[in-house]
C-alpha cells in the first residue's frame, strides 16, 4: 500500500472508541469496499479462550474479509504490547506485499500508540524476579501493592491508580530488575511500524446513554450465547490470576458465580458495570493520552467520513 502525502489516500486505518461503540463494524464495512485486512487492536480479543465474552467478529463476518490476530493467542500467555507491535509489524508488511489496506482496530490505547508512537525501550525482567515479584504479592490486596510502590518508586505509584494490579505489578518488577522508575525508561522510543505513514485515525464517540445501553445489553447477549461456559472452561485451566485474560471484563463476576459467592444476577450486574467503567476510562485516556490527527465521530457520520477519505487518488 503507497504512503500517500497528506490529503491524499490514507496508508492505514486506525479506528478505535469504547467497547461496544460499533469499531468492528465499521472495520469490516471499510475492509469490503477498499479490499482491507481487519487487523485486531484489542488487548483481549487476541485470546482463544474468549470469543463470546470479548465480541470478537463472528465466523460469518471474519469470512467477509481478512482478519488477523483474532484468537490467536491462547490465555495462558501474557502477551503484552510488545507482542502486539511484533506481530502487528509482520502482518502489516504481508498487507502491503499483498495491496491490501490495513484496517486497526480495537479499544486499546496502547496498541494504537506503539503502531503508530512506538514503545518505550523498557527492559526484560528475569523470570527470578518476576515469579519473586508474584509470591510477594500472593494474598495482598493491590492496594497494599501500591503502598509498596510508593515507598520504592513514588513517581510512578502516582500515576497509577491504587486498583491497576497489572500495572502496579509491572512497575515494580522493573524497580526490582533495575533499581530505576519505569518512568525513566520512557524517553527513551523506537519508531512503531506505522510511523511517518499518512494515517486515517478514527475515535467512535457514541453519546454516554446510548453508549450505557449497548454495553448492557451487549453483555445480556453474550451470556445467551455461551459466555458463562466459556468462563467455566478457563476457570478449569487453573491459570494464573494475574493474567490478563483473568481479568477480562465479566470474567471476575462469573468464576465468582462459579465459585458460588455471587448469584447468576449479582455476577451479570458486576460484569455490566466493570464494562461501562472502563468504556468512561477508554475515552478519558484517548483524550488525554493520544496525539493529534484523531477524528472524533458517531458511528453514523465516521463511515461516510472514512469512505469519502479512502476514496481520494493515492498520493505516490
Amino acid at each position: 500500500m503507497p504512503e500517500g502525502p497528506e490529503g491524499g489516500r490514507p496508508a492505514a486505518v486506525l479506528i478505535a472508541g469504547p467497547t461496544a461503540s460499533g469499531k468492528s463494524a465499521l472495520a469490516l464495512a471499510l475492509a469490503r469496499a477498499f479490499d482491507g485486512v481487519v487487523i485486531n487492536t484489542d488487548s483481549m480479543q487476541v485470546y482463544a479462550d474468549l470469543r463470546v465474552l470479548t465480541a470478537r467478529p463472528s465466523p460469518a463476518e471474519e469470512a467477509q474479509a481478512p482478519h488477523r490476530l483474532y484468537g490467536s493467542i491462547d490465555g495462558a500467555v501474557n502477551f503484552s504490547v510488545g507482542h502486539f507491535q511484533r506481530q502487528a509489524a509482520a502482518i502489516l508488511a504481508e498487507a502491503d506485499a499483498a495491496g491490501r489496506l490495513p484496517i486497526f482496530v480495537g479499544g486499546t490505547g496502547l496498541y494504537f500508540r506503539a503502531l503508530d508512537e512506538g514503545l518505550s525501550d523498557l527492559p526484560e525482567v528475569p523470570e527470578a524476579i518476576r515469579e519473586a515479584g508474584r509470591a510477594e504479592a500472593e494474598g495482598q490486596p493491590t492496594e497494599a501493592l501500591h503502598a509498596l510502590l510508593a515507598a520504592r518508586d513514588p513517581g510512578s505509584a502516582a500515576r497509577l491508580r491504587p486498583s491497576d494490579r497489572m500495572r502496579v505489578m509491572r512497575a515494580l518488577e522493573i524497580f526490582a530488575a533495575t533499581g530505576r522508575p519505569i518512568g525513566s525508561f520512557h524517553d527513551s522510543r523506537e519508531p512503531g511500524p506505522l510511523t511517518g505513514r499518512t494515517l486515517l485515525k478514527i475515535f467512535l464517540s457514541v453519546e454516554r446513554e446510548e453508549l450505557r445501553r449497548r454495553i448492557d445489553a451487549r453483555f445480556l447477549a453474550m451470556m445467551q450465547a455461551g459466555a458463562l461456559d466459556e468462563v467455566a472452561a478457563l476457570r478449569e485451566k487453573n491459570l494464573d490470576p494475574l493474567l490478563p485474560v483473568m481479568r477480562a471484563h465479566g470474567v471476575p463476576g462469573l468464576i465468582a458465580h462459579l465459585d458460588g459467592a455471587l448469584s447468576l444476577d449479582e455476577a451479570i450486574q458486576r460484569g455490566q458495570g466493570d464494562t461501562r467503567r472502563y468504556a468512561k476510562r477508554q475515552h478519558t485516556w484517548f483524550r488525554h493520552q493520544m496525539g493529534a490527527g484523531w477524528h472524533w465521530l458517531g458511528p453514523d457520520e465516521a463511515r461516510a467520513f472514512a469512505i469519502n477519505r479512502l476514496s481520494a487518488p493515492a498520493g505516490r
